[in-house]
């Protein structure tokens, strides 16, 4: 509109110059040579280019209040939405079980047997190794024949007793052997099962520590027996997730090496803060993994403090804040005209963050759009153009 404007305006100019109306044109004043002719043109033609301006500076104010495209900053928004919200904290923690022991000796003698390779797998009391007794089977065997004839000898005399035949000390003195050797035997027999090695649980021998036919003595390691049954994950969480973070909150175990992610629960939450790095232990169980999963392993926990279903979300970057320390975004209100809007600042409550999206528990509404690309040339009540609405 603009153009048309100025180019009625421009033949205007040069009809007016040309001679128009009975006027002498331009030409012809210069062939006739008269000073004052030309001088007199030159006065009429500059004072018809200042009328002509004056006009020009009218036209333009009315056409700018009438057509601001050319005013408008090109952004494009995104339309405010709520959705799940699941928020985590991020912990690193080590694969380990309560059932991954060495068995160690526990009598000196001479490894005579081990009755179980590396990777067997075992059951809960099954014989794994005889340590030499050094003649305690011979002993037990003598002590059960004199316990027997004290056994014998005592209920002789206790039925004498019982009818108030013979001395109450002969029926004491049986009394009295028959239990010692009754004791004997029980020590004997205790010390006969500290030579023979047996598995505390059901699992799979890891290692063999000490060969057959090695001198042994109590607290000398034999055996290493490990179960991947009941594993779990012992990590670290800062203290200020302690509200939070309690037995029974959901946990995604990623393991990096296997290229394996399963999902489980806190099954422990401790009560004590280690004052070194101000957090506390929690304990996660591993699910039935395949066997695939062993001690010590690094596992990388997503530990879900935090869950709201109708959040609304919105990129970090999008936020800026003004000198009170306040944060605002801007928001594009329609103003009646297609892909258009005004600028809005709108202060807003942000809340927890994951990556680079952050919640905002205030000041934003669902089917607000928000302006991305732009923001920060925008000002406040400005009109905007709208290139692409996302």
């Amino acid at each position: 509109m603009k153009k048309l404007y100025i180019t009625v305006l421009g033949i205007a100019f040069l009809t007016s110059c040309g001679g128009g109306g009975g006027n002498k044109s331009v030409d012809k004043i210069i062939e006739s040579g008269s000073l004052n002719e030309m001088k007199s043109k030159r006065s009429e033609i500059v004072q018809q280019r200042d009328e002509l301006s004056a006009q020009l500076s009218q036209l333009d104010e009315a056409i700018s209040k009438l057509d601001t495209l050319h005013k408008l900053a090109l952004v494009s928004t995104m339309r405010v939405k709520d959705t799940l919200f699941n928020h985590y904290i991020e912990v690193q923690g080590n694969v380990n079980t309560k059932q991954n022991i060495v068995i160690n000796a526990e009598y000196s003698g001479i490894l005579t047997e081990v009755y179980v390779k590396e990777g067997q797998d075992v059951q809960k009391g099954q014989l794994l190794a005889k340590i030499d007794d050094g003649g305690l089977s011979q002993q037990l065997a003598q002590a059960e024949v004199q316990a027997s004839l004290a056994k014998t000898t005592y209920e002789r005399q206790k039925r004498l007793w019982d009818q108030n035949i013979g001395s109450e000390i002969q029926f004491l003195d049986a009394k009295t052997s028959h239990e010692a050797q009754e004791r004997a035997i029980a020590q004997l027999k205790d010390q006969i099962q500290k030579t023979r090695v047996t598995a505390p649980f059901a699992g799979t021998i890891d290692d063999i520590i000490t060969d057959q036919g090695s001198v042994v003595a109590p607290g000398n390691p034999l055996m290493r027996i490990v179960s991947l049954k009941n594993m779990y994950i012992e990590a670290e969480v800062p203290e200020k997730y302690l509200p939070s973070v309690s037995k029974g909150t959901e946990v995604q175990i990623d393991f990096p090496v296997l290229d394996k992610t399963v999902s489980s629960k806190v099954r422990q939450a401790g009560n004590y803060i280690n004052p070194n790095n101000r957090s506390f232990k929690i304990e996660v169980d591993v699910p039935d993994t395949d066997g695939d999963v062993k001690p010590n392993l690094t596992a990388k926990l997503k530990v879900y403090d935090y869950f709201k279903k109708d959040a609304i979300l919105i990129p970090q970057s999008l936020l800026s804040e003004n000198a009170k320390g306040e944060q605002y975004v801007y928001v594009a209100e329609k103003n009646g005209k297609e892909s258009e809007g005004i600028a809005k600042r709108v202060i807003v409550t942000p809340g927890k963050t994951q990556g680079d999206i952050i919640e905002i528990l205030d000041g934003l509404s669902p089917g607000d759009h928000i302006i991305k690309e732009g923001a920060r040339s925008v000002e406040e009540g400005q009109v905007v153009k709208i290139i692409a609405e996302k």
